[in-house]
């Protein structure tokens, strides 16, 4: 059986395939709680023994009221700081130093636990990833799966997930807007369908509820291909620390787990009510506070901190690369509302400017991911493309610095047709080895920032004269590429080394020995790359 899993920064959810009854289902695990019709594990994690790894996830830490003391061993939006450069520092728990990664690794071995606790196999495991995940949190990903012994692993982008889960059925181009507690993904994709006779490996039936959509609609859906998408770290909890800013100038309120929590559910009454208001008793000095906000206040919040202007910036770089492809928005058949934050009623407006109302749907904003990567499962082929460029670390003699030269672009769509290659020769006499780093690169002058205010892990976007890259291979054995035989002397090529990528994503190299004539590496696997 396949399990599929939604890891996100606020909630988690969890779904499998129901072979008897041939539809994808959400499972409500202890660790869960509902929101709304859909079970969820809340993202928390309150960590009892560090030296041991014993910990409390999901609902329990909220029912213990772990969620707001102001504890270090609480944990909230972790799934931020996995991959990051984080400015501050976390705590020492127990003598063991935390890191978001274990903190993350912990969370999620419980989650799998819980569903193997069910009973439910997780022999597959499909998860899935945001838009502008660098490829260090990709290979976190699967070094958790690893220690959880799980073999079989793949990965999709989770607005792509999202457009296969709502099924649409009369679509062909949706674009998916994918706002959620950590990241806002827009992710343009077409769906390719065939007729329901055609017998084709790559088609499969989505079923909801009686009827499947190959009944309804008389088709199969064959491919979804990724035409455009965009994505920007921004999300709900972002806007509770901006509630928290708020009203910590206002009213002199103290920054804390407590706060943030109540700033949350603020938010979310403003999305059912034009008023909202909450109680906050503070223990230190035993007075309280009645926090009180209008829809009008929070949206004036919202526009003080450019939040509109960074979405439609974000929507701008879709809409250019979807025009590349001759695709206006006129053509775009259907707009699909995922994530907790779509809720907010100055979102859905703002969607609005772009669409008529009549192509957006909102009827499954928490568990259409996580339902739409079971898809996965049963031969439907994505064809997608490279979010970020890369490139191989060169020693600038200019600029008496290291710099990238880009080898791969942003855009590249997979598996490649024909290789990359290059050629490379000894820069010392008698090198005994080349070397050679690959690194993640970012087209964008800004950079996303995380550091910590007090016990908040807040990010903001910062200018940068350097486009950020992430290292992908900078260790004693990740970066040798070739150990030369004999070694090798300046002044002439002494390797060549090409580059592909194959259907899963993954940078596969070649090295040939010039001098020696003969294969150094054959087609093997480098890195995955988002």
């Amino acid at each position: 059986m396949t399990i599929a899993i939604d890891f996100g920064t606020s909630n988690t959810v969890v779904t499998c395939w129901n072979v008897a009854t041939g539809t994808a289902e959400t499972v409500r695990l202890p660790l869960s709680s509902p929101l709304g019709d859909v079970p969820v594990v809340p993202s928390l994690v309150y960590v009892e023994d560090a030296a041991s790894d014993r910990v409390i996830v999901g609902q329990a830490v909220r029912d213990r009221g772990l969620d707001v003391a102001s504890d270090r061993r609480f944990f909230r939006s972790f799934k931020r700081g996995i991959g990051a450069e984080i400015q501050g520092f976390l705590p020492e728990l127990d003598g063991e130093a935390m890191r978001f990664e274990r903190i993350g690794e912990l969370f999620l071995r419980q989650v799998i636990e819980a569903v193997r606790a069910v009973p439910l196999p997780t022999e597959s495991l499909i998860l899935t990833v945001p838009v502008e995940s660098f490829e260090v949190y990709r290979q976190w990903l699967g070094q958790v799966c690893a220690v959880t012994g799980i073999d079989r692993v793949r990965l999709i982008d989770e607005p792509t997930a999202a457009a296969l889960g709502y099924g649409a059925t009369a679509a062909k181009n949706l674009l998916v807007v994918d706002f959620g507690g950590g990241t806002l993904d827009l992710s343009l994709v077409q769906l390719d369908r065939g007729t329901q006779n055609q017998r084709n490996p790559l088609g499969f039936i989505l079923k909801w509820g009686e009827k499947s959509f190959a009944e309804e609609s008389g088709q199969t859906l064959k491919t979804a291909r990724v035409l455009a998408k965009s994505g920007l770290d921004l999300g709900g909890t972002d806007i509770d620390h901006w509630l928290v800013d708020y009203f910590a100038t206002t009213q002199g309120l103290a920054k804390n787990a407590l706060t943030t929590r109540l700033a949350e559910r603020l938010k979310i009454q403003l999305s059912q009510r034009s008023q909202a208001t909450e109680v906050y008793f503070d223990e230190a000095n035993f007075e309280s506070y009645e926090l009180s906000l209008e829809r009008d206040g929070f949206e004036q919040i919202l526009r003080d901190r450019d939040f509109f202007g960074q979405l439609d910036r974000c929507f701008d770089r879709v809409v250019q690369q979807a025009q590349r492809q001759d695709i206006s928005l006129r053509e775009i058949d259907t707009v699909l509302l995922v994530g907790g934050s779509v809720q907010i009623p100055a979102v859905r407006r703002w969607i609005e400017g772009y669409f008529p109302a009549e192509k957006i749907r909102q009827d499954r904003p928490l568990e259409a991911i996580a339902i739409g990567a079971l898809q996965l499962e049963d031969g439907i082929e994505v064809q997608d493309f490279l979010q970020h460029s890369y490139g191989i670390r060169f020693w600038d003699r200019r600029k008496q610095a290291h710099s990238w030269h880009p080898i791969i672009q942003a855009g590249q769509p997979y598996p490649t047709q024909n290789p990359i290659e290059i050629t490379l020769g000894a820069s010392l006499d008698q090198q005994p080895k080349i070397e050679l780093i690959l690194g993640e690169l970012s087209d964008r002058t800004t950079a996303t920032e995380i550091f910590f205010d007090g016990d908040r892990l807040i990010t903001r976007t910062i200018e940068s004269d350097d486009a950020p890259v992430k290292p992908l291979n900078d260790t004693d054995a990740g970066r040798v590429l070739a150990e030369l035989d004999p070694p090798g002397v300046p002044g002439s090529d002494r390797i060549k080394v090409q580059f592909r990528i194959d259907d899963q994503r993954f940078l596969r190299v070649t090295v040939e020995d010039l001098l020696r004539l003969r294969v150094l590496i054959d087609d093997q696997p480098a890195i995955e790359l988002g």
